[in-house]
């Protein structure tokens, strides 16, 4: 009985058959990437990077990216605590800090993430005012980061920084509020005045009082006043006449004495 004879193509149907085999059982992963190997369904262990060996049929591994993802979240339409409707949209940052986790305890854990991060802004925003979320945006971009950190840790996906982008506020709440920032600006106007008046009606009283105890300080004030007026181009000169002048000409009156006493 003579033995088989194998012709070329059987040759290169076995070649094939063997090169699928070690092709499905080799794998090569990244630096940055991690592999969570199952062996008939149950959890083994997470390999890589490197070279990762695969049994066919008994094991199967699946690829995590250890980097950090960027995602962007919808706009959410919020109301804040004083009744204002906005829409807020943000950005997450996040990465897998335990492979087996981020498989087996969820399904998807990207939109686990991004459907936990929208709901997590539209709480977070409603317990605040309009202008909070104008004037403390990264506040509250550490609240929300906070949150969403604690609540993803048992993913193993850590939440690294959440930066809201926009805050869209309707047209007429717009015209309220640039009249509301107008009618600010012109209270502290009116403010920063009424301080400067005080102010310099403090020193112009220090001033009078030094003036009144040195009379030749106000004959140089006099004298001064003079010149100024001289330098002017007026075709009418008024001139001060100083106080002590007058005193001469009217009749000294006790302010103590009463009329009656005056004119007996």
């Amino acid at each position: 009985m003579t033995p088989p004879v194998f012709d070329l193509a059987t040759y290169a149907i076995l070649f094939l058959v063997i090169a699928g085999i070690l092709a499905s059982a080799i794998r090569i992963l990244r630096e940055y990437e991690r592999g969570v190997l199952f062996t008939l369904g149950r959890f083994t262990k997470v390999s890589g990077p490197g070279l990762i060996i695969v049994i066919p049929v008994i094991q199967q591994i699946v690829r995590t990216d250890l980097r950090t993802f960027v995602e962007d979240v919808p706009s959410q339409d919020v109301i804040s605590r004083d009744n204002v409707s906005v829409q807020v949209n943000a950005v997450i940052y996040f990465r897998i800090v335990d492979p087996e986790r981020a498989i087996i305890a969820v399904e998807n854990y990207r939109e686990a993430t991004s459907q936990l991060a929208q709901t997590t802004l539209r709480s977070v925003l409603g317990k605040h005012e309009l202008d909070e979320m104008l004037a403390e945006r990264d506040q509250l971009n550490a609240d929300i980061q906070e949150i969403l950190d604690k609540q993803t840790d048992a993913w193993g996906i850590k939440v690294a920084n959440v930066e809201i982008k926009h805050v869209d506020i309707d047209e007429s709440m717009v015209r309220a509020i640039a009249r509301q920032a107008e009618a600010e600006r012109q209270r502290r106007a009116k403010v920063i005045n009424a301080e400067g008046e005080r102010q310099a009606a403090e020193k112009l009283v220090e001033a009078g009082a030094i003036l009144a105890g040195e009379p030749n300080s106000m004959q140089l004030r006099y004298l001064e006043a003079l010149h100024d007026i001289a330098g002017t181009r007026t075709s009418t000169i008024v001139f001060p006449v100083p106080m002590d002048l007058l005193r001469g000409l009217v009749p000294y009156r006790d302010p103590k004495q009463s009329p009656d006493e005056e004119n007996g």
